[in-house]
């Protein structure tokens, strides 16, 4: 089992309302394709971009419930794929049994960005599924970095701190050409 960070959600664009989630294993910079449906590349950015919402969403309320009980989320894995249909278990602990639960990878990767904890991909999936792109920014600790430093430039363009912003843009574009 690797190690796997999403990284971006495109439109499929063999179906309409289908999108293409990309993971990727940071070590050899392989990426996996998982094509998802609408709502689960919703729940998943919603995740990823700690998008607060008025009320909570399923995935955001299966974690405040895992959490009134004392449950907790050890890992994801997806653990194999059969037929183009990636599957998923949920890892969940009370701290000294671990249960395993059968899920969709998407429903998994939700929970996993919500609860901040490892996504892992079984190396005969990344090796079945994975594909290299040339030229890509793969790094998702950069990407992590990007996102962050994009948060704090729209704070200080709103509070008009242009010589901050334009030091921040900088590191953006320094992590970008990495």
């Amino acid at each position: 089992m690797k190690r796997v960070f999403p990284l971006t959600i495109q439109s499929g664009m063999s179906q309409s309302g289908s999108y293409i989630l990309m993971l990727c294993e940071p070590q050899s910079g392989i990426q996996v394709p998982i094509f998802i449906g609408a709502h689960e590349a919703q729940g998943i950015l919603l995740a990823k971009e700690e998008i607060k919402t008025r009320r909570p969403m399923t995935h955001q309320l299966i974690v405040k419930l895992m959490d009134q009980y004392g449950l907790s989320l050890k890992h994801v894995s997806i653990d194999r794929v059969s037929d183009g249909i990636f599957y998923a278990t949920l890892h969940i602990t009370d701290g000294f049994n671990t249960r395993s639960f059968d899920s969709r990878p998407s429903d998994a990767i939700s929970l996993a960005l919500l609860s901040d904890c490892p996504i892992l991909m079984d190396d005969n999936v990344i090796d079945e599924t994975g594909v290299t792109i040339p030229n890509a920014n793969q790094n998702p600790e950069n990407l992590n970095s990007i996102h962050q430093l994009e948060e704090q430039l729209r704070r200080c363009e709103e509070s008009e701190e242009y010589e901050r912003a334009a030091e921040i843009q900088q590191q953006i574009e320094n992590l970008k050409n990495k």
